[in-house]
Order: C-alpha cells, then structure tokens, then sequence
C-alpha cells in the first residue's frame, strides 16, 4: 500500500522556496585511530545511522579516485570518517556489514561498490531512499529534493564537486557532509516513525 501523504516532487521554484537547513549537532572529524576508538562507541548504540561517502571529483573521462569520507550520522552527532588517511578499521567493516544497524542513505549501491573496491566486506542494512521513498508515492531521488519533500527544508549542495581529500576540510566542507548524512537519518526516521 502507498501512502500518498507526501508530494510525488517538487519543482525547482518550490524547491527554492524552501528555507535552507543544515545540520546543527556535534560534528567530528575522524582522522586517526586515537579519535576514532575515541568517537566510534557512540554510534553502536543506535538502531539507524544517516550513511554517504564523498570521493574527490575527476574531470577526466574514464577515471575514478577511491571514496575520501564515510559519513555517518545520527540526529545529534555526525561522524566524518576520512579514509584516504585512516583507511577502513575492522570496527567500521563491521559496522558497515551488521544488518542490525540500518544506514540510510541515496544511491548506496554506488557508494557501497567503490567502499567494497577498499576492502571487500558483505554490506548489510542498508536502505536505499532513492527506492525507499516509492513506498511513500514520491518520485523524486535525489537527496536535495527529498529533503524539501519529507523535512519541509532545502539543503545546499555548494561543496559536493571540492577536494575531499585536501590536507584540511573546511568548515564549509565539514557542514555538507554532516548535513548530507543527517538528512538521510530523518528522511528515513520521519517516514518510519509516521507510517
């Protein structure tokens, strides 16, 4: 049965209509092992993570860079795994493969391919929105839109084509990641919960 309480999409002047949001809780950049023992407990204690990855951009036909950041989120906390330097811990791969925790996310059958070209591991829950959302009459796929659909709000997308694996993020890079892995967290916690 579909539930037809959301709009199948939305257009670009609805869409810019939209107040823009981001994310607003704790934000931690995990660069080393030291922070990630550190920070990595506090998302084994929830049933659903937002889940993206963000891959420096090629401008040359035929090739590909390795995924740069895992982000995972939670409503409150935001976790930026920079695997270009950290690579990918058992504790992650695990995480990545519990079928326990859902990891919500767009499109994870991309990101989940380049994660696996890292290191080979067998995903386990994850809940692509891009099909998800059918269940709910919506159409539209991308997160941008879906955000302004089920949360009401608008998201920027300005640092998505930036050097991921720059020696520094910016704050501005910093806040696109969390926010892009939040949203993906109460895109699916709004549904489920009002289903």
């Amino acid at each position: 049965m579909v539930n037809n309480k959301y709009q199948e999409n939305i257009s670009v002047e609805e869409l810019s209509e939209r107040e823009l949001s981001w994310f607003k809780g704790e934000i931690v950049l995990v660069e080393d092992l030291n922070t990630f023992h550190d920070i990595f407990p506090r998302l084994l204690g929830t049933d659903l993570l937002g889940f993206d990855t963000e891959t420096k951009p090629v401008f040359k036909k035929g090739r590909n860079n390795a995924v740069s950041l895992i982000q995972l989120s939670t409503g409150n906390l935001a976790c930026l795994f920079r695997i270009n330097k950290l690579g990918l811990p058992d504790e992650l791969i695990s995480l990545l493969s519990n079928p326990h925790i859902i990891k919500a996310g767009v499109a994870v059958h991309d990101d989940i391919r380049f994660l696996k070209s890292v290191k080979k591991f067998s995903p386990g829950g994850f809940v692509d929105l891009q099909n998800f959302v059918k269940n709910f009459g919506i159409q539209s796929s991308g997160l941008k839109k879906l955000a302004a659909i089920v949360l009401g709000f608008r998201i920027s997308k300005r640092q998505q084509v930036t050097d991921w694996e720059a020696d520094q993020l910016t704050e501005a890079q910093q806040m696109y990641a969390a926010t892009d892995a939040w949203v993906c967290h109460q895109i699916y916690r709004k549904l489920t919960d009002g289903y």
